[in-house]
């Protein structure tokens, strides 16, 4: 199967497993601090030009900003983002890595960057989310949910290669 293909599906079960980690993280106290109705505002907001907040939680709340904020999360966060991973190794000219698991736990890894450069910055919160929430700890929170992530992503990956 394409490995755009296969980084998508498992980007989709990148972000389910990442769903369940925040869950499990959240009842021993580590939160990022981001809910998925601030992804949606933040979403609507870049429909209509807007790409940063000054603090997206005193933005007003918009209609549907939760169940956008659910298909931006697994359709561009979850699948969109893994794309990222055959692309790089296309346009380097590598090869797909011998242990395509490890391979997606680096990616995930290097995925928690997006939220500590991108989404929180734009939420108003400062890189790292510094100024997010108080019970948020997101240099914590970024890594240990992006790594299960990449789990997914190197999953099906690793999948598409047994089948091929």
């Amino acid at each position: 199967m394409n490995a755009f293909v296969l980084a998508f599906l498992g980007g989709i079960l990148g972000a389910v497993l990442m769903d369940i980690t925040e869950t499990a993280m959240a009842r021993v106290g580590i939160r990022n601090g981001v809910s998925v109705a601030l992804v949606g505002r933040w979403f609507l907001g870049l429909t209509r030009g807007r790409l940063a907040h000054a603090d997206i939680q005193v933005s007003p709340s918009l209609q549907r900003e939760a169940g956008l904020g659910w298909a931006f999360h697994f359709l561009i966060g979850g699948g969109g983002v893994a794309l990222i991973y055959p692309a790089v190794l296309l346009s380097l000219g590598l090869p797909a890595p011998n242990h395509p698991i490890l391979g997606g736990l680096l990616f995930g890894l290097v995925t928690s960057l997006l939220p500590w450069f991108v989404l929180m910055p734009a939420f108003g919160w400062g890189w790292f989310g510094r100024r997010g929430p108080r019970s948020a700890n997101a240099l914590l929170a970024s890594p240990l949910s992006h790594i299960p992530y990449g789990l997914g992503v190197g999953a099906v990956m690793a999948l598409g290669t047994w089948f091929q």
